[in-house]
């Protein structure tokens, strides 16, 4: 249920990320240092006081031809852009077993988020959709004559007490540069191609707007993230280091360096970047999430709780209660991950975080196997904003695990059309393999066959995909090039995923009594995922503990009955096979 990486790759039972340029956009940073008013009207090519001669002519950002269609542009363009948000981080799943000293976090602020909302009876509309909007619609109603009456009392009291506030934070009452080319709403609802490209006629009239260039520079990767296009991660590097030339101390590149470091799973680069930019303003929101969800990745999970509560303390909000709850569900605990993430939803009033913390609840449902309650959260998510893909893929896991397979396969295609990364393509292959009709089996190998391209594109952009090809090369490719993928990711770090998945990797390699030790550390926490309890149980059997094999198999298919549509039937028909009569796989052997 963890938030997802910022490559936007989505896992069973991990959490996206929440949406980068719509955080960026609602929340303005507590002021990090005094900014220059934007150029007047500069050249693309003058001179920059200051800057290096090699840096002295400013890229000029181009308009993507294919922006406003949501077409991904060739690598290598610039752009801006400055914002404030989480990124996105891994997680995984537990079992309930509420934390009695967990704390809950500050109530969250909302962040406003994408999409866009068809009529309730339009045609074609889910009718559970339906149902929560038409609910959703009245209460709303009701909500704005309430808060009418007292709007502008609010917002004196507010305005004064975030001055203050911010002057005793930050010590003063410095700025930070700011794109008034492009509405906060432009990016916040949704249309994040046509603000990139607002951005970017921006940046062409005003190169000198350190702050737009970050702003370019996050929504790049958040394109990336949300379209499945890495190609845009050169282009959100240049355009952070155009930003930090103007300004070296801007601690809103500096968050965008660590958000784009994360994106490609550099997560010691990461935490390196979160940490110069809390340097210069400890209170910058995306930094502080990017540091939790660094120390996450690394493994280092007591940091990450420590890091969590600094960022609460800080400045609460959706993004960090997120991450709260997920550090929390890492060590077992789903009651307090599930009881922030209600509080959460309960906060949030725009549409993209209400999608996004209805769709982290949805997952937890799913990963827990409460199908029910997950498509209802997936039906709320889709009421908010009926494209938003993580709601779309979730919602088609939890068709397929109640049975209802049809629904699911069109509901998968649908998403891996938009967004054809490892995690859909995976499933909607052994959708395909699990149906067995005719064409099945070659539409399968197609899935697995882009996930290969996908691997491809994203090492040519200078993402770090050992994770992801180890998962799914393990199951559906090489297994050679698994193990070596795995093996690679366990040199970089620690984490009960790199753990599960090394021991994957080595049993289909054959090299069970090596696998056996990284399986059950990827349990060690009390974090407890239906694949990684199958993966164990598998293991357990083929190096001859039988009643420890029985007794993972079973816990898998009673947490999650539906968690995979070829490993829930492999577990099954291992639970009533007898014991492998051969002897224990070493590390010598092959399969």
């Amino acid at each position: 249920m963890a938030p997802e990486m910022n490559d936007g790759e989505t896992h069973p039972g991990r959490r996206p990320a929440p949406p980068a340029a719509a955080d960026a956009a609602a929340e303005t940073e507590p002021a990090a240092a005094p900014a220059p008013q934007p150029g007047p009207g500069a050249d693309a090519g003058a001179e920059v006081p200051g800057v290096d001669a090699g840096v002295e002519a400013l890229p000029v950002p181009e308009a993507d031809a294919g922006a406003d269609a949501g077409t991904p542009a060739a690598p290598g363009a610039e752009g801006p852009d400055e914002a404030d948000g989480p990124d996105e981080a891994d997680g995984p799943d537990e079992a309930d077993g509420e934390d009695p000293d967990a704390k809950t976090p500050s109530l969250p602020g909302s962040h406003a988020g994408p999409g866009t909302t068809p009529a309730p009876d339009a045609p074609g509309v889910d009718p559970r959709v339906a149902a929560v909007r038409r609910v959703g619609a009245a209460g709303r109603r009701w909500r704005a004559v309430q808060l009418g009456a007292c709007a502008a009392l609010l917002a004196v009291a507010m305005t004064a007490g975030a001055v203050a506030v911010g002057a005793l934070r930050d010590g003063g009452g410095r700025a930070v540069a700011t794109s008034a080319a492009v509405s906060p709403g432009l990016l916040a609802g949704g249309n994040l191609d046509a603000g990139v490209t607002s951005l970017q006629a921006h940046l062409r009239t005003q190169p000198r707007d350190f702050g737009s260039w970050a702003t370019l520079g996050l929504a790049y990767v958040e394109q990336a993230r949300t379209q499945g296009d890495p190609s845009r991660y050169p282009r959100a590097r240049k355009a952070f280091d155009t930003s930090l030339a103007l300004r070296a101390d801007n601690d809103q590149a500096l968050a965008g360096l660590a958000a784009l470091a994360a994106a490609r799973h550099d997560f010691r680069g990461a935490l390196a970047d979160a940490d110069r930019a809390l340097e210069q303003n400890p209170y910058n929101e995306r930094a502080l999430c990017s540091r939790v969800d660094a120390l996450v990745e690394l493994g280092r999970y007591d940091e990450a709780s420590e890091a969590a509560g600094t960022a609460d303390a800080r400045r609460p909000g959706i993004p960090v209660f997120t991450r709260y709850a997920y550090v929390h569900e890492l060590r077992g605990d789903v009651t307090t991950a599930r009881r922030v993430l209600t509080q959460a939803l309960d906060a949030a009033t725009g549409p993209g975080d209400i999608a996004y913390v209805a769709t982290q609840l949805g997952q937890l449902a799913w990963n827990q196997g409460d199908y029910p309650t997950a498509l209802a959260h997936y039906a709320r998510a889709l009421a908010a904003d009926d494209g938003y893909l993580p709601a779309l893929e979730g919602r088609a896991r939890a068709q397929a695990a109640s049975g209802r397979r049809e629904e699911a396969v069109k509901g998968l295609e649908a998403v891996v059309a938009r967004y054809p990364l490892p995690g859909p393509l995976v499933a909607l292959g052994e959708l395909y393999e699990a149906r067995g009709a005719a064409g099945d089996a070659a539409r399968a190998r197609d899935q697995y066959a882009l996930v290969d391209a996908w691997t491809a594109l994203a090492r040519a952009n200078g993402v770090d995909v050992d994770l992801d090809t180890a998962l799914a090369a393990a199951d559906h490719g090489d297994r050679a090039a698994a193990l070596r993928a795995a093996r690679a990711e366990w040199a970089r770090r620690h984490t009960v995923h790199t753990a599960d998945a090394l021991a994957w990797a080595l049993h289909v390699d054959g090299r069970d009594t090596e696998a056996l030790g990284y399986a059950r550390q990827a349990t060690a926490t009390g974090y407890r995922n239906a694949g990684s309890l199958y993966h164990l149980g598998m293991i357990e059997r083929a190096t001859g503990h039988t009643a420890e094999a029985r007794a993972h198999l079973t816990s898998a298919l009673e947490l999650n009955p539906g968690f995979s549509p070829l490993g829930a039937r492999t577990a099954r028909s291992a639970l009533t096979a007898p014991p492998a009569q051969t002897a224990p796989r070493t590390t010598e052997g092959g399969r």
